[in-house]
């Protein structure tokens, strides 16, 4: 039987992916003193990954659909790692990280698309802390890069 989260998820269009696996010497999840911990999501969707810089070939909105992939991937990371969403007791902390050209100012509406797509998904245990930085470039290239703090219930 489908719990809320996976219902929502439904209603909402989205399914989540088999967890990626990491891209290098760490673990994609770490569970302490209650906490979840996601080693940073890359925007990886049906189409590959969504790479470029913001301000330089890619739009707000671009971005906005990138981030939204990261938090889908931090989901599927949470269900790989509690072995069910209903687990999550709220999303704590985003920390994200946007490739911008040296102009681009608006990473916060960027990392609007995880932060609204949480909220969407998971009415208030959607809700969190979060940082948006701006940074010259991200690993293989992405758009996006996103790591959560998740509390388990």
């Amino acid at each position: 039987m489908a719990g809320q989260i996976d219902t929502r998820l439904s209603e909402l269009g989205v399914t989540l992916p088999d967890a990626p696996a990491p891209a290098a010497n760490y673990v994609p999840t770490l569970i302490s003193q209650g906490l979840l911990y996601v080693s940073g999501q890359l925007p990886n969707g049906p189409d590959g990954l969504v790479k470029g810089r913001l301000g330089d070939g890619l739009d707000v909105e671009a971005g906005q659909k990138a981030a939204k992939l990261c938090a889908i991937n931090i989901l599927a990371q949470a269900r790989a790692a509690l072995g069910d969403l209903e687990r999550i007791g709220r999303i704590v902390k985003l920390t994200a990280f946007v490739a911008s050209a040296p102009d681009f100012f608006d990473q916060p509406k960027v990392v609007n698309g995880a932060s609204d797509f949480f909220v969407e998904a998971l009415g208030d245990k959607g809700r969190h802390a979060r940082s948006a930085v701006g940074v010259a470039a991200l690993p293989l290239g992405v758009a996006v890069e996103i790591d959560a703090v998740i509390e388990i219930a």
